[in-house]
């Protein structure tokens, strides 16, 4: 009989990131019988059977992602259906959630904070729809700051173009957005790189006022919390 039994060996270890290196059995089978949901850091409990359902949005299809991008989460088919109806048009892309979206910036200068990669895919059909959305006077928007990292990463040459890769793109204040006019968001954490996108988006004053109101009006942030409909400030 083959041998059936599978070693999990640790390949290497550097500031809180391992590699592994699986044999007979792939990585992500073990990880689906003897792991558990990683829901993110501050939501204080463990996975229940319920947030197998609910932690994972209409749009997933491919596995790879060790979080959901959150603001897919509020979406559901019946949703989907009734934008359909009135004539919104959607383009799929994909993009693996990484790990270090959950990390907060810990350093004085922005500049030397690392931005860990994440994969992603544009097809060509997505290319085109957004060259024709903004051709006949159309906006883009991106449900998520993570759809937005990948159309920008994608249109680092000034032009939005298909293919795969993996992006570190580190979006702040100052940066110039090539592809995206409005972001559909949840509310994100301080010191949170993802804070600094939507500043950097809808710009820092607006986005101040924004959570003054959701905190004011008691919102839920985070994962399982509210979202909000924001402007690129460049395009008003």
């Amino acid at each position: 009989m083959p041998n059936t039994n599978t070693a999990l060996l640790i390949l290497d270890i550097h500031d809180r990131w391992a590699t592994l290196e699986s044999t007979h059995t792939p990585i992500h089978e073990l990880l689906e019988q003897h792991g558990s949901l990683p829901l993110p850091p501050y939501v204080k409990r463990n996975a229940t059977a319920d947030d197998t359902q609910n932690y994972q949005t209409v749009f997933a299809s491919t596995p790879g992602a060790v979080a959901a991008p959150t603001a897919g989460l509020h979406f559901t088919t019946e949703l989907l259906q009734a934008l359909d109806s009135k004539g919104v048009r959607r383009a799929k892309i994909t993009l693996h959630v990484g790990a270090g979206t959950f990390l907060p910036v810990k350093t004085e200068n922005l500049n030397e904070h690392i931005m860990h990669e994440e994969w992603f895919h544009i097809p060509d059909e997505t290319v085109n729809l957004v060259s024709e959305t903004h051709r006949l006077g159309g906006r883009v928007t991106a449900i998520g700051t993570t759809t937005l990292r990948a159309l920008e990463s994608a249109a680092q040459s000034g032009t939005l173009a298909a293919g795969t890769g993996e992006t570190r793109l580190f979006i702040r204040p100052g940066y110039n957005f090539r592809v995206v006019d409005r972001l559909f968001t949840n509310f994100h954490l301080p010191q949170s790189t993802l804070l600094m996108l939507v500043s950097a988006f809808a710009g820092t004053e607006a986005i101040k006022n924004a959570y003054r109101h959701a905190i004011s009006e008691n919102y839920r942030f985070f994962s399982y919390g509210d979202a909000m409909l924001i402007e690129n400030k460049f395009n008003l």
